[in-house]
């Protein structure tokens, strides 16, 4: 189905996440250095990111900023995945360039719910259930 890139520094939450992507059919390519997420980002040309946003080295946010601004990615939507959220997170997530955030411990329904709705298109917001684009 799809080419999804996933940026998850703890092995348990990338194997999850892959294992549940790859049980709907996509195809996935897990990356656990996010100083190596840009390029694995260009040669593997993704339809979707998963990232979390607390990595060592170059953050999540660091990295959607990276990918706004690279020409063949921009375009490519975000899903960021944080085990913490405060107040103004969605919008300091959603100015970096995320369409969608999922906060840990996830919801697999919900998880592959977004990601779905990603990919078809939608702009998600935390909580809800429905496109807001």
């Amino acid at each position: 189905m799809a080419r999804i890139l996933v940026v998850e520094d703890n092995a348990l939450n990338i194997k999850l996440f892959c294992d549940l992507l790859n049980a709907h059919g996509h195809e996935t390519e897990p990356v656990t250095d996010s100083r190596e997420a840009l390029d694995a980002a260009r040669k593997f040309k993704p339809d979707l990111v998963i990232t979390d946003i607390q990595l060592p080295y170059v953050t999540g946010i660091e990295l959607m900023e990276l990918l706004r601004a690279d020409e063949e990615l921009k375009d490519v939507p975000i899903m960021a995945v944080t085990a913490y959220s405060a107040a103004g997170d969605d919008e300091r997530i959603r100015a970096a360039g995320a369409q969608a955030y999922v906060s840990k411990p996830i919801s697999v329904m919900r998880f592959a719910e977004t990601v779905d709705q990603l990919l078809e298109g939608g702009r998600l917001v935390e909580g809800s259930n429905h496109s807001s684009q």
